[in-house]
């Protein structure tokens, strides 16, 4: 089943995609929504958190107010909107997890916004920005982050020229367990490793197949790598996506669903089956959406995280690499070729850090 409901702080825009698949969900839910936390345990994440990273830094973060050179007047020309995910004290990521940078406003000159932005991490690994509109810039490695590390972000944003007054922005982010699940919608299972050791095999019912719109089966998953966006311990999905909202069309429905991961835009899930169960492990009966068995469901959701790899196999129905955090669907050669800055650039590799303490830079509120 499928959402057509996102947060505008965590996703992008989806307006390439002709059709969404699946169920809606009903209410205000956001992939932020629920986070894992450094405790592992479900916590709510802070709405205020997204935009407060802009006035954390300090002037001692910028190289020049060390050396005494005096910031212009005037106010910043560009600063951060938004930073996702979460940092260390909120949130454990998935070692597919991207680094979204919203900023507050059009961005002119993509390369010197870019040539600011610097990820270090405790475990290198090699990685490139890709801007997906005006705004928004988009970090992804060439392959998975290794787990169990922090990720340090840094934006100093006042060495771009002519944007002196800013304030540099930084984030810590944690990795957490490896979490990579493979659904075979042929032998409707899905196999969960956890830093590389099967942890549980779960039957599951994938998309059945059979609405079109636009030319394009919406009953049916999207195969690809999707990454776990956010959960919900009950999620409430509807027939609204369909444009069905009377309680007497037969397509209508309205449910409460319990343990649900969302992993794309467009509205899939994994999530417990509403029942129907004799088809789980056996056929594909789903409205697009992943269900699995009641104790397998909340497995799932106990240990998932956001940037956590789900990866979908055996369908027609190829996933976007626009629809949610689809961007491991790009090859990475397809993912260097946005960035602004000329290959090899040495801010698109993320280098050791410098130690395991904050920077002078570290935003100071992340929860």
């Amino acid at each position: 089943m499928n959402t057509l409901r996102r947060a505008a702080h965590v996703t992008l825009s989806v307006a390439a995609i002709a059709v969404a698949t699946a169920c809606s969900a009903g209410g205000t839910p956001t992939p932020a929504a629920s986070v894992t936390g450094a405790a592992g345990t479900a916590t709510q994440a802070p709405a205020a958190q997204a935009t407060r990273d802009a006035s954390t830094a300090t002037a001692a973060s910028a190289p020049h107010a060390a050396s005494g050179t005096v910031r212009k007047a005037g106010k910043p020309k560009l600063g951060i909107a938004d930073i996702t995910p979460m940092g260390e004290k909120v949130e454990r990521v998935g070692v597919g997890f991207p680094i979204i940078v919203t900023f507050d406003r059009t961005v002119r000159d993509r390369a010197a916004a870019e040539a600011v932005l610097q990820v270090q991490a405790e475990k290198p690994a090699e990685g490139a920005w890709r801007w997906v509109s005006d705004r928004k810039v988009v970090y992804r490695t060439k392959t998975y982050w290794k787990p169990h590390q922090k990720v340090l972000f840094t934006a100093r944003l006042s060495q771009i020229p002519g944007n002196q007054a800013a304030k540099d922005v930084s984030r810590r982010f944690a990795v957490g367990t490896a979490n990579i699940s493979v659904v075979d919608t042929k032998r409707h299972v899905m196999k969960v490793r956890r830093d590389g050791k099967l942890a549980k095999t779960i039957p599951i019912s994938a998309g059945r197949g059979g609405l079109r719109r636009g030319g394009v089966d919406v009953y049916l998953t999207t195969t690809g790598v999707h990454l776990a966006m956010g959960k919900k311990r009950v999620e409430t999905m509807t027939s609204s996506w369909l444009g069905v909202t009377d309680p007497k069309d037969p397509l209508y429905y309205k449910l409460e669903i319990p343990w649900a991961v969302r992993i794309s835009d467009s509205g899939e899930y994994v999530h417990q089956s509403a029942g129907d169960y004799q088809f789980l492990g056996k056929s594909n009966q789903s409205h697009g959406c992943v269900r699995a068995t009641p104790a397998g469901a909340k497995w799932f959701y106990g240990i998932s995280q956001r940037g956590d790899v789900i990866q979908v196999t055996g369908t027609k129905r190829k996933l976007d690499w626009r629809n949610g955090w689809s961007y491991w669907q790009l090859s990475w050669n397809q993912w260097k070729r946005g960035s602004a800055l000329p290959a090899g650039s040495a801010s698109a590799s993320a280098t050791p850090t410098p130690s395991a303490s904050p920077t002078a830079a570290e935003d100071a509120l992340q929860g």
